[in-house]
């Protein structure tokens, strides 16, 4: 039976170099190498698949060589990581975009959206609701991505430019990500390292609340500086920011560490995180100025309307959907986390 060593060159950072060859050739090929597309124009970096594959290669190379570990071991190895992906991750990523999909089609996904735009209607509060808080989630749903997908799909929805989107949904997903796909890091971890579950994902819950604090107001001051704002601008949420945040992690720092929700961490969280929210932005504060996208900085002004008060067209902004339809389109993703 094959028996890994963790020193094989017989030196600790050289060894640890050689490990990370696989890393850094996927990371490479994803982000830096250079092709052309059939139109002839030049692009750094290919298709997640095809970085995967060359990755897979540099392992299978790193692995036989440098760590002596039998091809047939290798090969098992893949397999098993394969099957794993396939039958334990998978099935939960395609059924959460199913749901997405059924709910785009019949209409009721705009419901949703609607729902948490109206909690506000400003750019940097949308940002925290819909890329910290409601992709939260979604990444506890169904993590690998789908959250960049779903919850950039909304904002993309909103004007928010799809790159940018992805960008902000991409920072707010830094603090969720260890209970992604209803907790598969934290069930893989304890799988292969033989520790408790409820306890790894109780110390998961100690570090990570306070990032949790700090994400939001991340992502703020991103969001600003990309539209051009000021650093005034993007502390001017911060008592909506710190809601959000404090919420959050308190939750999760809850979650985390019970039986009963220590696999949804995320979605409880961010559930708690989206009701703080809302109810602090109804009934303590909001924010005396709207903060607005460039495009409609842009056109107000050509417009000759002050862009920090302007208000929008109420007939556009009007939320024209009752208790009950609200109720019916988050009925489908109520089940989702309960079940």
């Amino acid at each position: 039976m094959y028996q890994q060593s963790y020193d094989p060159m017989g030196n600790v950072f050289l060894s640890t170099v050689v490990a990370a060859i696989p890393i850094a050739v996927l990371l490479y090929f994803i982000a830096l190498h250079a092709h052309r597309d059939k139109q002839g124009v030049k692009h750094l970096g290919i298709s997640a698949p095809y970085a995967a594959f060359y990755g897979v290669i540099a392992a299978f190379l790193v692995s036989c060589l440098a760590f002596k570990m039998p091809l047939a071991s290798a090969v098992s190895a893949f397999a098993l990581g394969t099957l794993s992906g396939f039958l334990g991750i998978i099935w939960i990523v395609l059924a959460a975009m199913f749901l997405y999909t059924m709910s785009v089609v019949s209409g009721k996904f705009e419901v949703v959206k609607e729902s948490i735009v109206h909690i506000s209607f400003d750019r940097r509060l949308q940002c925290v609701l819909i890329a910290f808080s409601f992709g939260a989630i979604i990444e506890g749903t169904s993590g690998f991505g789908t959250p960049v997908a779903i919850a950039g799909a909304v904002m993309v929805g909103l004007g928010f430019k799809p790159f940018q989107s992805a960008v902000l949904n991409l920072l707010a997903n830094t603090a969720p990500v260890a209970w992604g796909a209803i907790g598969t890091p934290i069930v893989t971890l304890a799988a292969v390292s033989g520790l408790d579950e409820v306890t790894l994902s109780a110390m998961a819950g100690r570090q990570l609340p306070w990032v949790s604090i700090l994400v939001p107001f991340w992502l703020v001051a991103t969001f600003v500086k990309m539209e051009g704002g000021t650093w005034k601008e993007a502390f001017e949420v911060w008592p909506a920011a710190l809601c959000a945040g404090v919420s959050f992690a308190l939750m999760q720092f809850y979650a985390s560490g019970t039986n009963e929700f220590h696999l949804m961490t995320d979605v409880v969280a961010g559930v708690f995180s989206v009701i703080c929210t809302a109810l602090f932005l109804r009934f303590v504060w909001h924010p005396k100025t709207r903060f607005l996208l460039r495009a409609e900085r842009e056109a107000l002004a050509k417009a000759g309307k002050n862009t920090a008060t302007a208000t929008v067209d109420g007939t556009t902004w009007k939320y024209k959907y009752s208790f009950k339809e609200t109720a019916y389109a988050w009925l489908p993703w109520v089940i989702l986390i309960i079940c």
